[in-house]
């Protein structure tokens, strides 16, 4: 049942002529337009829950930073942050999904190292432009590459790995999340500058190239560390080098690829948040502060480095010069190597 309430006029009071009600009138409607303009986009965003779409399968790094800080923010925004997996051709099709969307801040992509600097060189007709199609709004977190082998491979030593591989050429499969993937370049560019020879077994997402490899249907990965180190540290899987400049601190043991024979090797993945390209600033400049905001919380932070995450939170302007810098840097490691998403 609706109850309307209706105010009457006191009749005590004296009624208003008409050109004096048309003024209040008048000013009354400026007055609200102007707070209208003054309240803003960010005084009511979000309103509603914003879809956080992640371009690959569960269970790999995309997957659990997405999730991580998704919760922390949607904490601080008192509406859900949905996290929607919509896997594909190497992650173009959630992507281009959030290219498409309406450019509101209700829908946004955790993009990384693929989707926004490997697949404008791997692709000849991608359906967007990263640059063009996208506001970027912060680094979340840069994650090194750990090589790790699987229960059919009995080396121990990144040499003997690589004598193994040399031996038998051709004859050791490596998986990834898929032709294209960050995982798949990153161990074409170890193929390059080591000179073995591998064989590639693409799966539809990290999460399934991880069980293969736990069963022993693979022999090794090159991946981030977020989706690997709960089988380190089991010792299901064994990491015999890592793709950082330096060590890492939750492996410290483990020697990089780099000091094992293959100075200035090198291969990082990265993760950050963007937004469709007309996106308003003030909206993405909310998004930015309560992101960066949930990096910086200690249990989020410690979460992160425990998996081998290194949380970033920089400015949506230098994150957008960074992705530019990086399509010039895998580009030109596609052309050497001849990798393709075929």
């Amino acid at each position: 049942m609706t109850r309307t309430t209706r105010f009457r006029p006191d009749p005590r009071r004296p009624v208003p002529s008409r050109r004096a009600a048309a003024a209040a009138a008048a000013l009354a409607l400026v007055v609200a337009i102007g707070t209208a303009h003054a309240a803003g986009p960010t005084d009511t965003f979000p309103s509603r829950p914003v879809r956080l779409v992640v371009p690959f399968t569960p269970g790999g790094s995309t997957d659990i930073l997405a999730r991580a800080i998704g919760q922390k923010v949607a904490e601080a925004w008192g509406q859900p942050v949905v996290i929607e997996n919509k896997p594909g051709a190497g992650g173009n099709v959630g992507v281009e999904l959030v290219a498409k969307s309406a450019p509101d801040g209700y829908t946004i992509v955790m993009g990384h190292i693929g989707t926004f600097a490997a697949n404008p060189a791997l692709y000849k007709a991608l359906p967007y432009d990263p640059i063009r199609d996208f506001a970027p709004i912060t680094l979340v977190a840069m994650v090194p590459n750990v090589l790790v082998v699987g229960p059919a491979v009995e080396s121990r030593t990144l040499a003997d790995l690589i004598a193994l591989a040399k031996a038998n050429p051709g004859k050791l499969d490596y998986g990834s999340g898929g032709n294209g993937s960050a995982a798949h370049l990153a161990t074409e560019y170890f193929k390059l500058r080591t000179g073995v020879s591998l064989q590639h077994v693409p799966y539809k997402g990290t999460g399934p190239a991880i069980a293969d490899l736990l069963g022993g249907q693979i022999g090794l990965m090159i991946t981030g560390a977020l989706p690997l180190m709960q089988h380190i540290k089991s010792g299901k899987l064994r990491a015999l080098a890592v793709a950082s400049p330096t060590r890492l601190s939750i492996l410290p043991d483990v020697p990089t690829v780099a000091e094992s024979g293959y100075p200035g090797f090198a291969a990082v993945q990265w993760y950050g948040l963007f937004a469709p390209a007309a996106t308003p600033k003030d909206v993405v400049a909310k998004i930015h502060r309560d992101a960066v905001r949930a990096l910086k919380d200690p249990a989020v932070a410690e979460r992160l480095a425990s998996e081998g995450a290194e949380p970033v939170g920089d400015t949506p302007e230098h994150f957008g010069a960074f992705v530019r810098s990086e399509i010039a840097l895998w580009g030109k490691v596609i052309r050497e190597s001849g990798a393709k998403v075929e």
